[in-house]
């Protein structure tokens, strides 16, 4: 007697529109949450010292989007239980987490060639022959909000590598390319998909630059250094490898937060 091998029927074309309508609005929602935390770290900075100018610094930056990045991953988290799905299937390896550690060192290696081409070329386009003089002022705002004292500077640090890493890793990346990457593209078709998710992940980091010119240096780059992760997670099929290398990527760009408070107490760097 021949088995018969039931197919479970997959979502309905109604079921596909409304998740890929569901994706754009989590786009939407993590574009306005972290606008409102990096606002709301200003203001009270402003507050608090009185001539703080917006953006706030990379670390109260970082400090803000605890918040966001705790309620990104659970818009994910319940999006996805509604959809009979979770968040820990979102992350889980294919053989072995090292397997994918390892994938993860590679991809910081590929993606920040073109990474750094994007800065170059769109540093060329907004100043010239001029454009290595410079990146000394439109990467560096001298009046951008600040911590005083050094040692409040080294326990806000220490708080911010230890949440902001952990943490926005996971959110960004499932928000982007985990939940509304794959949803959008069963909605519309890959490249658009891959597109606009990447074009929010740049818009996102126009918040966290220091200057407007590095508010376009930022878009760009960032939006570059999206498609390349969203191309990376579609061609491997699961979203573990790039959050690892997002992870360690966050862990070295938030660690001068705690490196320079450390230098400038012990008198290495006068203050």
């Amino acid at each position: 007697m021949k088995s018969v091998t039931v197919r479970q029927p997959g979502p309905s074309a109604v079921e596909v529109q409304r998740a890929g309508r569901r994706a754009a609005w989590l786009l939407l929602a993590r574009l306005g949450m972290v606008a409102a935390a990096t606002v709301a770290a200003w203001w009270i900075v402003l507050a608090v010292d009185g001539t703080a100018t917006f953006p706030p610094t990379p670390m109260l930056a970082a400090l803000s989007l605890i918040p966001v990045n705790i309620a990104s991953l659970l818009l994910v988290s319940r999006l996805l239980k509604s959809e009979g799905s979770s968040l820990r299937s979102l992350f889980a390896p294919r053989r072995s987490v090292f397997r994918d550690a390892g994938w993860g060192l590679l991809w910081i290696a590929v993606l920040y060639v073109p990474f750094v081409l994007a800065v170059m070329a769109t540093m060329w386009v907004l100043h010239g022959s001029g454009m290595f003089d410079a990146f000394a002022t439109v990467f560096y705002d001298p009046d951008a909000a600040t911590i005083a004292s050094p040692v409040w500077s080294l326990i806000l640090g220490i708080l911010a590598v230890v949440t902001f890493a952990p943490l926005n890793a996971p959110a960004e990346e499932a928000v982007y390319r985990g939940y509304a990457q794959s949803r959008l593209s069963a909605s519309w078709s890959p490249w658009p998909a891959m597109l606009v998710c990447s074009l929010a992940f740049g818009a996102q980091h126009a918040f966290f630059a220091p200057t407007t010119d590095a508010m376009v240096v930022y878009v760009v780059a960032f939006t570059v250094w999206g498609l390349g992760s969203a191309l990376i997670v579609r061609a491997q099929g699961r979203l573990l490898p790039i959050t690892i290398a997002h992870l360690i990527v966050n862990l070295m760009t938030s660690s001068p937060a705690v490196v320079f408070p450390i230098l400038v107490l012990t008198g290495v760097v006068q203050y």
